[in-house]
């Protein structure tokens, strides 16, 4: 899996009618199998940045080129059903608050997210809430489950597909420190099981410390620079 970010821009209209930028990046390459933390200030546009990587939004212009298989796509050209469908079998993503259905288990609810990508492994979906823990737990509804285990459905709803790519929006936001550290580590570990690489934003730097690779999205995106900036602007991890 690679991803290619290339002229990539987007806007929303204040109440007072007036065009605010929020994205504007040159470039952002992603690799296959990287595991990268994204930081940035508050505003700074990084929540709106998965979105326009999950298809969830579209850009004002610019392309999302995702290259799966030998076979390159430009999800910033698809259709609205199409871009879902594509999120659905090759995009997992975990919010920060967790998302899930009330009325459903956990075990539904991760089949339920699997079922978005055409999919029905009950097998499978029982594997990753072993895995993070729950496997005791496959017949709780959400109100039977703490804050820390919610979460831990949605990572597992996240990677029932096997995505190529997880986009994880502030995970562990609204956790405690040991369940932020536990969620963090197995987002990572379920990523590296099923080879999906990981995109990452959260705000803790000591949680970031924790990834191989990071970005402060200040450095790929224009619009947090002052017209004078001479530095240049590239999507380099480090």
């Amino acid at each position: 899996m690679s991803l290619q970010v290339q002229n990539l821009k987007r806007q929303f209209v204040a109440p007072d009618g007036s065009s605010v930028p929020v994205i504007d990046i040159p470039t952002l390459a992603l690799g296959d199998n990287q595991q990268v933390a994204l930081t940035g200030t508050s505003g700074l546009g990084k929540t709106t940045l998965l979105h326009l990587l999950a298809g969830i939004l579209t850009p004002d212009s610019g392309s999302i080129v995702y290259e799966l298989g030998g076979r390159s796509t430009d999800i910033a050209r698809l259709p609205e059903p199409q871009r879902d469908v594509f999120r659905g079998r090759h995009i997992g993503y975990v919010f920060q608050t967790h998302h899930l259905l009330p009325a459903f288990t956990a075990l539904e609810n991760v089949l339920l997210g699997m079922s978005f990508g055409g999919r029905h492994d009950r097998a499978w979906a029982t594997h990753l809430l072993e895995r993070v823990g729950l496997g005791e737990r496959l017949g709780f509804k959400p109100a039977k489950l703490s804050v820390g285990q919610q979460q831990r459905v949605a990572v597992a709803r996240a990677l029932a597909n096997r995505p190529a790519v997880v986009l994880a929006d502030e995970p562990t936001g609204a956790l405690d420190s040991a369940n932020a550290q536990a969620v963090l580590a197995l987002i990572r570990d379920l990523c590296t099981e099923v080879r999906a690489t990981l995109l990452l934003v959260t705000h803790d730097k000591n949680l970031a410390a924790q990834l191989p690779q990071s970005l402060d999205l200040a450095q790929v995106n224009r619009i947090s620079r002052a017209p004078s900036a001479a530095a240049p602007v590239g999507g380099t991890v480090r």
